[in-house]
């Protein structure tokens, strides 16, 4: 099972955004389960329940672990293929983000659109590793600022983004034969407040 896939196709994302399929997703993330074993947990009948899984395995988005023999029944052991997923922007088709629109790097929108595409772009890339049967080389960093000031918030984009663009300068080189192009994004928004506190490792 993969940690995480993306789902790229319209009519995937349109049944696993359905709640009574999208909970049964959760459910079969955490081990392989039949539908009579699903059943009592989602409140529905094992033939409903059959039905969602049908579809669910339609879309790649459930896989058969196994069969086993319950009296004169053969149940199929489905499991998830992957623990979450994310909805890839080339699910919307012709109304996706496009960050190309309006570069503005003030705008929380324009970050909504770059960050769209890194979606976009890292589901393709991981589609296409996936069938090569290679790793994706890719990087990420992630952390937390607390400025005491706008004006220090300020001064941290303008220094985070002349040592960025030297280091752009520095390393790129357009010429190269052979080279392969990244893209380089950088975001910086306020944190959002989990409404539910995390659990202390002390506890």
């Amino acid at each position: 099972m993969l940690d995480v896939t993306v789902i790229e196709d319209p009519a995937a994302a349109a049944v696993s955004l359905d709640p009574i399929r999208a909970r049964l997703l959760a459910e079969l993330a955490a081990g392989p389960a039949s539908a009579a074993m699903l059943a009592p947990k989602v409140g529905l009948p094992r033939q409903k329940v059959n039905y969602h899984l049908k579809a669910l395995e339609k879309h790649g988005l459930v896989e058969l672990a196994g069969e086993r023999r319950k009296g004169n029944v053969t149940e199929r052991l489905m499991r998830a293929t992957a623990a979450s997923y994310v909805i890839s922007p080339v699910a919307l088709g012709a109304v996706r983000p496009d960050p190309d629109r309006a570069r503005d790097q003030l705008s929380a929108r324009w970050l909504l659109a770059v960050a769209a595409r890194l979606v976009q772009d890292v589901g393709a890339l991981l589609t296409g590793a996936a069938k090569a049967k290679k790793r994706l080389a890719t990087y990420a960093l992630d952390g937390e600022v607390r400025f005491a000031s706008a004006a220090d918030r300020a001064a941290f984009i303008e220094e985070l983004t002349q040592g960025v663009g030297a280091l752009v300068r520095k390393y790129h080189d357009g010429s190269a034969e052979g080279g392969r192009d990244h893209r380089v994004v950088i975001a910086v928004h306020p944190s959002v407040k989990d409404p539910q506190p995390r659990p202390s490792l002390e506890d």
